[in-house]
C-alpha cells in the first residue's frame, strides 16, 4: 500500500517529528511510504521558543521528506494537496496537535480525491490553553477526515464532543527508542554536577503554565535535604516567577536548573540520574515525556488528568495523585521513596515497553485502516 504522511519531519525538532520518523521507519517495512514535510511550521514571531530545527547535538532521524506545506501560505495548501494526489496514495496520515494548523491541514485534506482515505493521529483535540477560535477551527479540520487515531481515551472523549459520529481507534503512545541506552548513575550525576547520594526528582520538557512546575517547586520545598530537583527544559513563558518561587521557598541550593532546549545528547544523563520523573500537570491528554521515561525505565509520579491515569495507574508504573496539589505531590514523592515499590514499578515498565512498541502501533493502525 502507498501511504503518505503529512507532518513535521527532520530538520524540525521535537517529539512530533521524532514520533513521525519512527512511524515512517516501521510502516516502510511493509508499505511504500512517502513523507511530506512543512516548509514553514511557525512564523518566527509566533514561535515561543528559540529555534524550531535540530542542533548538531540531536540524534534526530534524518527521514527523507518533501518540504511543501507553509502553515500561513494558502497557495502552499493547494500545491501540497496536488503533489500528494499526484503520488496516488491509498492513505494519507496527518498529525494534529495544535489548532494553528487546522486551516492548512484541513484545506489539504479537503482538496484530495475521494480515493485517498484520510486518517489523522490526534495528540490533542482542544489545546491545553484553549481560545475562542479553537472549536470552530478544529471542527473544520475534523470534518475533512475519514477517521482518527487517538493516543489516549481522554482525547477520544474530546473528539466525540466535537464530532459525535467520528470513527476512531485508541492506540497508546509508543515508547521512544532513539535516545540510546542509560549510562551509569555516577557518570550521569558527575556530568550534571549533582550531589551524589541524593534522591533525584526530574521535571523534563517544555515549561508552560498547564504543566504545573510551580506546583512541583512548592511541593519540593516541603521535602528535606535528602532530595534534589532537576528542572530541564525550555520555558515557553517568562521564567522569572518560577525563579522567584525557588528563591522564596529556600530551595535554590537543591535545584539543578537547565532552563533551555535540551539536545538529545543530554537526555540519557538526565534520565539515568533520575529516581523518578514527576508530571505535576494541571491538564493533559497523554505524555511523550512518559514514553521517554519508559524507555529509560524510570517510574512516574503524575496527576490524575487526561490519559495519564491510564498510562501510569493501570499498568502500575508509578503513583497517581488526585489533583495538582503541592501537598499531595510532596506526600507521593515521600511515599515513592519509602514504599519499597520502585523495583515493581520498573518491572511493570519493562512489560509496558514490550506492549508499546512501534510495530504494535503500526499493526493496529493498518488493521484499523482496513476497516474503513
Amino acid at each position: 500500500m502507498k501511504i503518505a504522511i503529512l507532518s513535521p519531519f527532520y530538520p524540525f525538532r521535537g517529539g512530533i517529528a521524532q514520533f513521525n520518523a519512527n512511524l515512517v521507519d516501521e510502516l516502510s517495512l511493509s508499505h511504500s511510504v512517502k513523507a511530506f514535510n512543512y516548509k514553514r511550521q511557525y512564523p518566527k514571531i509566533l514561535f515561543p521558543g528559540k529555534r524550531q530545527t535540530v542542533t548538531e547535538e540531536d540524534s534526530a532521524k534524518r527521514i527523507e521528506s518533501t518540504p511543501l506545506l507553509d502553515s500561513i501560505n494558502p497557495i502552499s495548501y493547494y500545491t501540497t494537496a496536488k503533489t500528494i494526489a499526484e503520488w496516488q496514495p491509498q492513505l494519507l496520515l496527518m498529525r494534529y496537535w495544535n489548532t494553528f494548523f487546522a486551516p492548512a491541514q484541513g484545506c489539504v485534506a479537503g482538496w484530495l480525491p475521494p480515493s485517498v482515505k484520510i486518517v489523522s493521529i490526534l495528540d490533542n483535540v482542544i489545546p491545553h490553553e484553549p481560545r475562542v477560535i479553537d472549536r470552530p477551527l478544529t471542527k473544520f479540520f475534523l470534518k475533512r477526515n475519514d477517521a482518527f487515531v487517538v493516543l489516549s481515551e481522554s482525547v477520544g472523549r474530546d473528539l466525540l464532543k466535537l464530532k459525535p459520529n467520528a470513527r476512531y481507534i485508541t492506540i497508546p503512545h509508543p515508547v521512544y527508542n532513539h535516545f540510546g541506552k542509560k549510562v551509569e548513575r555516577k557518570e550521569a550525576e558527575r556530568e550534571l554536577k549533582l550531589l551524589p547520594g541524593k534522591r533525584n526528582i526530574l521535571f523534563f520538557g517544555l515549561i508552560r503554565e498547564y504543566k504545573g512546575l510551580d506546583i512541583l517547586i512548592e511541593a519540593f520545598s516541603k521535602l528535606d535535604n535528602s532530595y534534589q530537583l532537576i528542572i530541564a527544559g525550555e520555558s515557553y513563558e517568562p521564567f522569572e516567577p518560577y525563579q522567584k518561587s525557588i528563591t522564596a521557598l529556600a530551595a535554590e541550593g537543591r535545584v539543578t536548573l537547565l532552563n533551555r532546549y535540551i539536545p538529545d545528547s543530554e537526555v540519557p544523563h538526565l534520565f539515568s540520574a533520575a529516581d523518578v520523573v514527576v508530571l505535576p500537570y494541571r491538564t493533559a491528554t497523554q505524555s511523550g515525556i512518559g514514553a521517554l521515561a519508559y524507555h529509560f525505565e524510570v517510574p512516574l509520579i503524575t496527576t490524575a488528568v487526561g490519559g495519564l491515569v491510564e498510562m501510569v495507574e493501570r499498568p502500575g508504573t508509578g503513583i497517581v495523585v488526585e489533583r495538582a496539589d503541592s501537598n499531595l505531590i510532596a506526600e507521593a514523592i515521600e511515599h515513592f521513596f519509602k514504599g519499597g515499590k520502585r523495583e515493581n514499578y520498573i518491572a511493570n515498565i519493562v512489560k509496558e515497553k514490550e506492549r508499546l512498541s512501534w510495530s504494535n502501533f503500526a499493526k493496529e493502525l493498518i488493521n484499523f485502516y482496513n476497516t474503513l
